[in-house]
């Protein structure tokens, strides 16, 4: 298990929401912290910490007023820590190779491939035209339903009729380098993690995954070490002291 980072960014500022109350309606989320600094400074943290592949998430949706304001707060990241983090949130063949070149090490999509409710093998392919599939992270954020998880997109609003399975992430594996995986109905709570859905992601080995949501302490750390068999990185974020939380970020750097 390893420690990911997160740097999260709505209405142009670092913060840390509750995912599942994120509204494009007013561009609304209920926020845990806002931070003062910018997003250069949380990346100059991580680099000189040595962490690597964190994640920049990209809140608003591009006809927001405060997207253009948002991305340049990604911009700074990226260049203050260039070929360690990876960056998503509207990413598509048009931006991604912008992200590329800005000091990405991979673009994270959701939305643009699992399109319209379905899985768009058009737009995957696309997608791993544009950037090839060694800078591809697929994020597989998912909401239960009917007592099974389903992936959820645009900014986790909409179900899919994509489930989260293994044979799903092994049909996909060979199209990305990793996997990120939202946990969207404990998302920003600290109340606990999924242990169900760590569990069935532990059974899929080939590729990279990363487990983000619920994480609120360091017992909660070693439930998904046992849950997820030692074989999920974990991002931690309300809970996290640099975000208002409890769980020291000098204790989480020696995962």
């Amino acid at each position: 298990m390893k420690f990911r980072p997160c740097i999260d960014i709505h209405n142009g500022k670092v913060k840390q929401i509750i995912g599942g109350s994120l509204k494009d309606a007013g561009d609304q989320a209920k926020e845990n912290f806002v931070a003062e600094q910018d997003a250069a400074f949380y990346a100059k943290l991580y680099k000189k910490a040595g962490l690597k592949g964190g994640h920049v998430i990209l809140l608003n949706s591009v006809g927001s007023e405060y997207y253009g304001a948002t991305r340049a707060q990604a911009m700074k990241a990226l260049k203050a820590y260039p070929k360690e983090l990876q960056i998503g949130g509207g990413v598509c063949p048009d931006n991604a190779a912008d992200y590329l070149e800005a000091g990405a090490s991979h673009v994270i999509v959701t939305s643009y491939v699992f399109k319209d409710g379905s899985l768009s093998w058009e737009n995957l392919q696309k997608m791993e035209d544009a950037v090839g599939p060694e800078h591809l992270v697929l994020d597989l954020s998912c909401r239960k339903k009917d007592g099974q998880y389903f992936i959820v997109t645009d900014r986790w609003q909409k179900f899919t009729d994509v489930p989260v399975t293994l044979e799903t992430m092994k049909e996909l594996g060979s199209h990305c380098a990793e996997f990120l995986v939202h946990a969207v109905d404990v998302e920003g709570k600290a109340n606990g993690i999924e242990t169900e859905l760590a569990e069935l992601l532990s059974g899929y080995t080939d590729r990279p995954v990363t487990y983000a949501g619920g994480v609120g302490s360091m017992y909660d750390i070693e439930l998904l070490r046992k849950y997820g068999k030692d074989r999920l990185d974990v991002t931690v974020g309300s809970a996290l002291d640099l975000f208002g939380g409890t769980i020291p970020f000098e204790t989480l750097i020696n995962l």
